[in-house]
């Protein structure tokens, strides 16, 4: 059933927060009186809103009343707005700036390439902490000019925007520690190098559903790019060559990541793609969202060593091999493994 058109933030908020639609109680005393309105109609006596309100797909295009929204909500800290039509960051930032403790704020799926990102409206904004701006097709002018207004952020969801690059601002983003920038169309790997510029402190970098090709950059230069790197998504990227599996190994902190779908690994079963790739990986300690436990690290070093032994000398991957020794201790089962299998 369609929304009615031109419906305000504070129409849809007395609607489902009211103690008919929304009986919530978290204390003697937590509900919101609502003034009358200037006609004098009746209202509902009371709000209950808790901290964190869901106001999705309700058709909100507007801001309503400021005062009543500083009034109500001067204790949340969660907002969904996502799935509204909302196009105009004007009245976004009536709602925000009047929510003094807001730290997290969902505008997905909001029109809001429709209009432009002033400063001055970014500046409501600075105390968010996590910003989700999926399918809002924002551009990367507005997403600068957020990130100059927004000193405190942590966490920061760009997906289905239809990116095909990505700009640099004149200034980086040391607070930014998560990004979620799937389903866009990145597939050049300079265009990804740009975030590690962007983002000198990120910790988690997920990059599903975007094609990219090949990691290509040298591995000191993937070590500076992303000095903090923790975890990382590749899911369906179109890598092809072990080299960028191997290349992964250069990122300092990395312990978690995923790569289903990827071409490499189809020709393989399920068991050789994920044996095959803990062995290359001896740092990561979870694969695919599962946990890489030492005996299965050790099985997976044997069978990549056996896997190979049956393959014609000049196709063996020898200097993998002697990579895998090379950060092997000594008194490993691995190390005893490709002794055995390529000295004795």
């Amino acid at each position: 059933m369609d929304q009615p058109s031109g419906r305000s933030f504070m129409q849809v908020l007395c609607e489902k927060y009211s103690p008919e639609n929304f009986p919530y109680r978290r204390g003697p005393g937590m509900g919101v009186h609502v003034p009358a309105t200037p006609q004098g109609s009746p209202m509902k006596d009371r709000l209950n809103l808790p901290s964190v309100l869901v106001l999705n797909s309700c058709g909100i295009t507007c801001a309503g009343d400021e005062k009543e929204i500083a009034a109500f909500c001067a204790h949340v800290s969660e907002l969904d707005l996502s799935d509204n039509r909302l196009e105009d960051w004007h009245e976004v930032s009536k709602i925000v700036s009047n929510v003094p403790q807001l730290e997290f704020l969902n505008l997905s799926s909001n029109p809001l390439n429709l209009s432009v990102l002033e400063r001055r409206c970014a500046g409501s904004f600075s105390g968010v902490r996590k910003l989700v701006l999926n399918n809002s097709k924002a551009s990367w002018e507005t997403v600068h000019t957020i990130l100059q207004e927004l000193p405190d952020l942590e966490e920061l969801f760009l997906c289905l925007n239809d990116y095909e690059t990505v700009s640099c601002p004149s200034i980086c983003c040391p607070s930014l520690k998560l990004l979620h920038i799937t389903d866009n169309n990145l597939q050049d790997w300079t265009e990804i190098r740009k975030l590690g510029v962007m983002f000198p402190s990120l910790d988690t970098l997920v990059l599903a559903n975007n094609h990219v090709n090949a990691i290509e950059e040298p591995g000191d230069s993937l070590a500076r790019l992303f000095p903090n790197l923790r975890s990382i998504s590749l899911h369906k990227a179109g890598l092809r060559s072990w080299e960028d599996i191997d290349k992964l190994n250069s990122f300092p902190k990395l312990e978690e990541v995923r790569l289903l779908g990827i071409p490499l690994l189809q020709p393989y079963t399920t068991e050789e793609r994920r044996k095959l790739v803990i062995a290359r990986l001896p740092s990561v300690s979870k694969l695919n969202g599962s946990v890489v436990t030492d005996g299965e690290r050790e099985d997976s070093e044997r069978f990549f060593i056996r896997y190979f032994v049956d393959v014609p000398q000049e196709e063996v991957p020898f200097r993998l091999t002697c990579k895998l020794l090379s950060r092997t201790p000594r008194s490993s089962l691995c190390y005893q493994v490709c002794c055995e299998l390529y000295f004795s």
